[in-house]
């Protein structure tokens, strides 16, 4: 792990393009924070999920042991949304006329498949991990969660999601409000009645208030952005970074994996000479040592750690914790 990073935060993010490790650095974070006699639970929100795979364990949406002090879970977000839906109906039974429900179910499954259905159904099941699974800080909850998310830009989406739903839920409760009060007026009562879905919004709300201070509080959450030594993942990282900046989301350090053996470190700006036309290790070993430079320039006030390409394929905890103990030598 970085040494200069703050990586112990109660909530831990790794993010990044698609195919450059964040998985197998996710889970490689996990078993190291557990050799350290920490309780982590281990979720995987992206759809493609691989994080059963790199167990090689069948993963769901229960918590399951993975190793000793790691639990993990795969969020399925299809799954989600149905209970999502399913809960906004319920919500609704109570307060609108039963001649009026039917067309208002109606109009909740159309919007099952609106633009960003799917990432509030997601967000609601963080939230409630966050706030009530997890039991952080509780003497038999887990000392950390670590999120291996989708690739960038549907992370950022999500990320964004609280103070996009806090607006969108203030407007509701104001709508409310203002029906309540109206209401009370025209039945000539003194005090508004009482109105379940208001209260359950005011709550809603409030949940996700304490979730959006936890992801803007340094000490509560810290993100990792994982990228190979190549191009387009070090160009999306810089875009990434910088946006996850103006939303003022603690980005705390970068895992630069996949790099050959002798390259990281700096060790490819030794001058090794040029490599011929069908020298392929030494044109890689060339390209890195580039793309490392850039990196070093771009990222020059955040932590890095280097992560060497394996000689096999990660999909088991003999390979996994091989990699957890080059993370936690750090840069």
């Amino acid at each position: 792990m970085c040494a200069a990073a703050n990586l112990n935060t109660p909530l831990l993010f790794f993010s990044g393009k698609g195919g450059v490790g964040k998985t197998t650095l996710a889970a490689a974070h996990a078993l190291a924070r557990a050799n350290l006699g920490k309780r982590v639970l281990l979720i995987s929100t992206d759809p493609a999920h691989n994080l059963g795979d790199t167990f090689d364990r069948e993963l769901d949406g229960t918590a399951r042991a993975v190793a000793p002090g790691v639990d993990a879970l795969e969020i399925d977000p299809d799954a989600e949304c149905r209970s999502y839906i399913a809960r906004v109906k319920e919500n609704i039974r109570a307060t609108v006329r039963s001649s009026l429900l039917a067309e208002a179910e109606r109009h909740i499954d159309l919007a099952a498949g609106s633009p960003g259905a799917y990432e509030a159904a997601l967000f609601d099941r963080m939230v409630a991990i966050i706030l009530d699974e997890a039991q952080l800080g509780e003497e038999r909850g887990y000392d950390q969660v670590v999120f291996d998310t989708a690739p960038t830009g549907h992370t950022i989406r999500l990320l964004n999601l609280p103070e996009l739903m806090g607006a969108w839920i203030d407007g509701l409760l104001r709508q409310r409000h203002e029906h309540n009060r109206e209401r009370s007026q025209w039945l000539g009562e003194n005090e508004p009645p009482q109105d379940p879905l208001y209260e359950l919004l005011h709550e809603r709300r409030r949940r996700i208030a304490v979730v959006r201070d936890m992801l803007l509080d340094h000490e509560q959450s810290s993100f990792v952005f994982v990228l190979t030594p190549e191009h387009l993942p070090v160009r999306e990282t810089q875009r990434a970074v910088a946006e996850l900046a103006e939303h003022r989301l603690p980005v705390s350090a970068l895992a630069i994996n996949k790099v050959l053996p002798g390259v990281a470190k700096g060790a490819a700006k030794e001058p090794v000479g040029q490599p011929g036309p069908d020298d392929f290790l030494g044109q890689r070993r060339a390209a890195q040592g580039r793309h490392l430079e850039t990196i070093e320039r771009l990222f020059a006030d955040l932590p890095r750690s280097f992560i060497e390409l394996q000689s096999t394929d990660v999909h088991s905890l003999e390979a996994l914790r091989r990699v957890a103990a080059q993370w936690q030598q750090g840069d």
